[in-house]
């Protein structure tokens, strides 16, 4: 009786808390799926992770590299090193001719580590977010983890699937909302939105005392005009970026925020408690990465190429539809012509045709079964050898 007593509370123990049950980011998933089909001898064409196939620039590696040979690895201030702090504001005067303090940039362990201290600092428990559908899943995903509620707000053709001022006070007299979530160029649509859009979007946000959220990680990555930063249009949002994409860091795990000045220092000491500090060795290659423009500039030409294949070659295919490919590096087409369910067309196409693509279901739970990402980070080879791949079973 006493020890079927002690193994139910040992199951207790070892129970997950009600906050960890998110949804799996899916894409994790399809990679996985394809990595058994590799191990098997298969040869899989991956458009499903939006991971740039080119390395980092070689003026971060070298860094790196010096950094190593010729010194200590050792603990920075919780805001970032204060020479990479100067450096990205130095960014917004090159790319965006005007100035961001170096006290308002945080650096921080990639986008995600800026989405948690960001949730954390600038909402409580209970608090209603707004998000777009399609987007990105940790956005919704970190938000439920940190007790608050993702109010999803669904885009259309219409207005080229941007989230519009008159749609986000909408969902506010609804149910009151603290905050909004953008990102332009948005994963996983690639539509960007125009200056008078953002702006329109932040002067109603801010009307109604809603907290703004720009995710930029995808600015460099820009092909139907110069994408636009909040941070010069309001010094109330927050804007969030990484150098994960145009930078082709993923690995190192380092992004930074441009803050709204009263958010620093909660931001700080939230960073001190969570993380210390961002691990040195990529503060160091990302500073370093600046350098590497002309290498990255080179790569994003290559992206332009990919994406020519795509749009004139997928619809060749059979899949004709598609949103606007503004910018970032995906596409995502409508795939409702073969199937109602993208989740198991992902799948099919994963073991009939080899090629690796992300179900939209992952991106948007509302309407994302209509849908599959493609991401065409990689070469323009295996473009195009997944174009021919999808014709021939489709066909």
């Amino acid at each position: 009786m006493l020890e079927a007593t002690l193994r139910e509370r040992t199951k207790g123990l070892l129970r997950a808390s009600g906050r960890s049950d998110v949804p799996p980011f899916m894409v994790m998933d399809v990679m996985a799926a394809a990595a058994r089909i590799e191990a098997a001898g298969g040869h899989v064409i991956h458009m499903e992770v939006g991971q740039p196939a080119a390395p980092a620039p070689k003026t971060a590696i070298s860094a790196a590299h010096a950094a190593l040979d010729g010194m200590r690895i050792d603990y920075t201030s919780a805001l970032g090193i204060p020479s990479l702090r100067e450096r990205v504001s130095r960014h917004y005067r090159d790319a965006y001719g005007f100035s961001v303090d170096p006290e308002r940039i945080v650096i921080t362990t990639g986008s995600s580590g800026a989405f948690i201290l960001s949730f954390l600092a600038m909402f409580e428990p209970g608090d209603r977010v707004a998000v777009t559908v399609p987007g990105y899943p940790p956005y919704r995903h970190i938000l439920t983890a940190l007790g608050c509620g993702p109010v999803l707000i669904e885009t259309s053709d219409e207005n080229r699937h941007a989230l519009t001022g008159e749609a986000l006070l909408a969902a506010h007299r609804k149910t009151p909302l603290k905050g909004v979530l953008v990102g332009s160029p948005a994963n996983p649509t690639g539509t960007m939105m125009s200056r008078e859009a953002l702006t329109s979007l932040l002067s109603a946000a801010e009307s109604a005392g809603i907290r703004f959220i720009s995710d930029e990680i995808y600015h460099g990555l820009d092909y139907a005009f110069p994408a636009v930063t909040a941070a010069e249009l309001s010094p109330h949002a927050l804007v969030i970026n990484s150098f994960s994409k145009y930078f082709c860091m993923t690995g190192w795990r380092v992004g930074w925020m441009v803050v709204p000045e009263p958010m620093v220092r909660p931001i700080e000491r939230l960073q001190q408690n969570l993380a210390i500090s961002v691990p040195t060795l990529s503060q160091i290659a990302a500073e370093a990465a600046f350098d590497g423009r002309e290498e990255m500039e080179a790569v994003k030409r290559g992206y332009l190429e990919n994406r020519r294949i795509l749009v004139e070659g997928l619809p060749r295919a059979g899949l004709t539809k598609f949103l606007p490919v503004d910018g970032a590096f995906y596409l995502y087409a409508d795939v409702s012509d073969f199937t109602s369910d993208s989740f198991k067309f992902a799948g099919e196409m994963l073991e009939k045709a080899r090629v690796a693509a992300t179900p939209g279901v992952d991106f948007d739970p509302i309407c994302g079964r209509r849908f599959l990402r493609f991401s065409y980070a990689r070469s323009a080879e295996e473009m195009r050898e997944a174009v021919e791949r999808i014709a021939r079973w489709l066909g």
